[in-house]
């Protein structure tokens, strides 16, 4: 699929990758380097707050890594969804990376705040 080269020379949609790519990255790392400093094998995963004294749900380490996979599918689809809609509309193209923007920070802020807790 050869992507438009108008789109790539545009500076609001190159703005909006870069944004969408330091917060991919930052997820990723963030998650990475939390992991790595290995302290036991039982994570926070879930946290449930209808189940009163039990709201915390322990989980795997591959529960945690998946808001890194998480992090790179956003980062992925919402640029392959803005490239297909670009010649549509350019403002169409620039909401979906805004909105990738959205879902990287609550995936950001959700898996640091778990990563925190255990």
């Amino acid at each position: 699929m050869a992507a438009p080269k108008k789109y790539f020379q545009d500076h609001l949609i190159l703005l909006l990758l870069s944004i969408n790519a330091f917060l991919t990255l930052s997820a990723v790392g963030l998650v990475l380097v939390r992991l790595a400093s290995g302290h036991g094998d039982s994570y926070i995963a879930q946290y449930r707050s209808s189940l009163g004294i039990n709201a915390f749900q322990s989980g795997s380490i591959l529960d945690l890594l998946s808001f890194a996979v998480f992090a790179v599918l956003v980062l992925g689809v919402h640029t392959l969804l803005s490239i297909k809609t670009y010649p549509l509309s350019k403002q169409v193209s620039a909401v979906i990376l805004s909105l990738g923007i959205v879902l990287l920070l609550l995936a950001l802020v959700i898996s640091n705040a778990l990563l925190v807790l255990r």
